[in-house]
Formats: C-alpha cells, structure tokens, sequence
C-alpha cells in the first residue's frame, strides 16, 4: 500500500510538471524570425512592442535581427521570458548573463534574463557566465549577426 501511495504521488507530480510547462506563452506561438516555438523556449522568448504592433522571438538573437530590420520603427517596450519562472520581465531593466555552460538559443554564446539579480548570480554559481545589463546582451547578439566576410576573404582557390 505504501509502494502505491507513493507512486501515485510521483505520477501527480510528474503530471503536474508535465501541465505546467506546456502552458502556451502569448501570441504569436512561433519565432517572427527563425520560425521556433516560442513556448518551448519560453525562458528566453522576447517581445517587442513597436508603435504599431508587436513582434515575439525565441531569443535576444533574434530580438537583433528584428530591431536592425525595423529601425524605422519605434519601439514602445521589450521584454524578455525571466529564466527561472518565464514570466515575461522588462527586458531593459532584467539582470541578464552573458556565457556559461547552459546551451542558449539560437546563439554560440548563451544569453538569459533574470528579474532579480540574486537569481542571476546563483545561476552564474552553477552555470558559469557574467552579469551583464540588456545592452551588453544586445550588443553581444548583434555581434554574432555581422557578417564573416565574403568570398575573396577565404583565400586563393588555386585550380
């Protein structure tokens, strides 16, 4: 009787789990840029809101892509899927890490949010990486968009 009641505990906790993380974030479901779901990666999505809508990313790599190719457009607000509770936070005003040894999304160099500066620096404990402000994460993604160079750059092809 034990085994069962014990069971039954791990099975509604791992349901629960299970229901919780599935929750669906705000519209649009899918990356305006890269076309990934915005709910698998609800921990680093973005939302931009410009003067005249809004545009949602899985990351602040793409966050760059969409604000070089709508720099016409002026934006209202940013924010950003907290890390630790995807709760979506002021993207400006968030703690954020640059580097460390969690995978990131769409990015060599991982970059996630933190609502409170504590929890970024507990982060920063497990994971490695630095503390950074939005700017120095947005400057970090738009150095990865530039381009390598073109083909002369690759040297002689000698045939």
């Amino acid at each position: 009787m034990k085994f069962f009641h014990t069971a039954l505990i791990m099975f509604l906790l791992t349901a629960t789990v299970a229901f919780a993380a599935d929750k669906p974030v705000e519209a649009p479901a899918d990356c305006k840029q890269c076309g990934m779901n915005r709910t698998k990666f609800a921990q680093s999505r973005m939302l931009i809101t410009y003067s005249d809508g809004s545009s949602g990313t899985c990351s602040i790599n793409c966050v760059a892509v969409d604000l070089k190719a709508n720099k016409a457009k002026s934006v209202k607000s940013i924010q950003v899927g907290d890390y630790d509770n995807k709760k979506l936070i002021d993207a400006k005003t968030a703690t954020w890490v640059i580097g460390g040894k969690q995978r990131g999304v769409m990015t060599q160099v991982p970059k996630w949010a933190f609502a409170e500066k504590s929890a970024a620096e507990k982060f920063i404990k497990v994971s490695g990486g630095k503390l950074a402000t939005f700017d120095e994460a947005l400057k970090a993604a738009e150095s990865e968009q530039k381009p390598q160079g073109d083909h002369k750059d690759h040297g002689s092809h000698k045939m």
